[in-house]
């Protein structure tokens, strides 16, 4: 494991690696953009290696990854803890037989959805995605998983938009981020 001195240079490198658009998609949002993360190879494997590091030996058999950046940062994580990766989509993404969650967005509704037979009752299960905002999404991926009897261990997200409150929104399921900014 990291010393905290190397632990806090790393986090404060994969801050500084995320660009910040201001009025992007619409006026008044300041959107946190990771693909100049995703170019700083040290930055994003710094990122990656903090979040093995934290999950290696935590007895985590999934990492369900939320469309569409959880799926970026969710495969290395799951292989190198040794966990299967479940991709959770929008609807009609995924083929085969599917299950899924409806949650609430601004104005109206979304799904998730998530493969039958994906996962098992009993498993435990680590969500990724890029970024806690609202909460609304990674909730409904917790509903998903623990509607089949899936321990939800925590959410790992890169980055924590702290004045949208997502984390209440989770109540008990724990959630770890490497960086928190302000919207």
């Amino acid at each position: 494991m990291a010393s905290q001195d190397e632990q806090d240079s790393r986090i404060s490198k994969i801050s500084s690696a995320i660009r910040v658009i201001p009025d992007f998609p619409k006026p008044g949002i300041m959107f946190q953009d990771i693909t100049t993360l995703l170019l700083d190879t040290k930055a994003f494997r710094d990122t990656i290696d903090l979040f093995v590091e934290r999950y290696t030996g935590k007895d985590i058999s999934v990492v369900a990854g939320v469309e569409a950046r959880g799926f970026i940062f969710g495969p290395p994580i799951a292989l190198a803890i040794g966990a299967k990766f479940v991709p959770m989509r929008k609807p009609n993404k995924l083929p085969g037989e599917v299950i899924s969650e409806e949650y609430s967005l601004e104005y109206g509704t979304d799904k998730m959805e998530m493969h039958v037979g994906a996962v098992q009752a009993g498993e435990r299960a680590l969500i990724v995605d890029d970024l806690v905002a609202t909460g609304g999404t990674l909730c409904a991926a917790v509903r998903l998983l623990e509607h089949v009897g899936v321990h939800v261990v925590e959410c790992a997200c890169v980055i924590e938009l702290p004045e949208l409150k997502g984390r209440e929104r989770l109540g008990d399921t724990p959630v770890f981020v490497l960086v928190s900014s302000s919207i």
